[in-house]
């Protein structure tokens, strides 16, 4: 509750001081181009506020948070810059103000809503490549914890080949290749249920089969062009 209250307290600092500045030394009368500027710097102000909101969440959050930040920060301080630059000057007509500072908003907000689209498109591929980076972390976990319960040399060495290649894989995976990862995991599960029995004929068959289905798939996906 507090720290809510500071944050309003600090986001409220900018508006109050810059009103209390405005109407003390200008006075309530002023010309059209004044009350332009003035009502670009509170916008150029309240888009610097709305850019948390504006934030894709997710993995990247910060690097994508520093992007949009930045754009408005700089937008805000070019814009306070003009604005108070032409309500100095107090020009008869309102056109140039308004012209100026219109076209400084719209640049900022196509580089806004064009950093959002990029961001959103980069947290999309974080989140496809999740579950990508998940077969190969479980498949590679699950055959690790194998190779410490087998003892026999000759199967280990089986097995060790076939998680090489599989800690060797490729990360990125498309869903063409779902049938083929799903094998692969089963293919662990069975060398799972062999070690377990003690099978070691099983187990070293098993291992053959499951490098040749990894190396098969890593074939696959490097000469694969979608």
């Amino acid at each position: 509750m507090k720290m809510n209250v500071l944050k309003l307290i600090l986001r409220l600092i900018f508006p109050v001081v810059f009103n209390v500045i405005f109407f003390v030394t200008g006075g309530m009368e002023h010309k059209t181009s004044v009350w332009v500027s003035y009502g670009f710097v509170h916008w150029a102000y309240a888009m610097l506020l709305l850019t948390p909101a504006l934030v894709r969440q997710g993995k990247s959050a910060a690097v994508f948070g520093f992007a949009l930040y930045s754009l408005s920060y700089v937008y805000f301080f070019a814009e306070l810059l003009v604005g108070v630059l032409f309500i100095l000057i107090a020009l008869d007509g309102f056109k140039v103000a308004f012209w100026v500072q219109f076209i400084m908003a719209g640049i900022h907000g196509i580089m806004l809503v064009s950093h959002m689209i990029f961001n959103e498109r980069t947290a999309k591929a974080e989140e496809a490549r999740q579950p990508q980076i998940a077969y190969i972390k479980n498949a590679s976990m699950q055959l690790k914890l194998l190779l410490g319960r087998v003892q026999d040399k000759e199967t280990q060495r089986r097995l060790e080949r076939a998680y090489d290649a599989l800690v060797s894989s490729p990360v990125k995976s498309y869903p063409e290749f779902e049938r083929m990862e799903k094998g692969i995991l089963s293919a662990i599960d069975a060398i799972d249920h062999a070690v377990s029995t003690g099978n070691k004929e099983t187990i070293m068959s098993l291992a053959d089969s499951l490098l040749k289905a990894v190396n098969e798939r890593n074939m696959r996906l490097r000469q694969y062009h979608p």
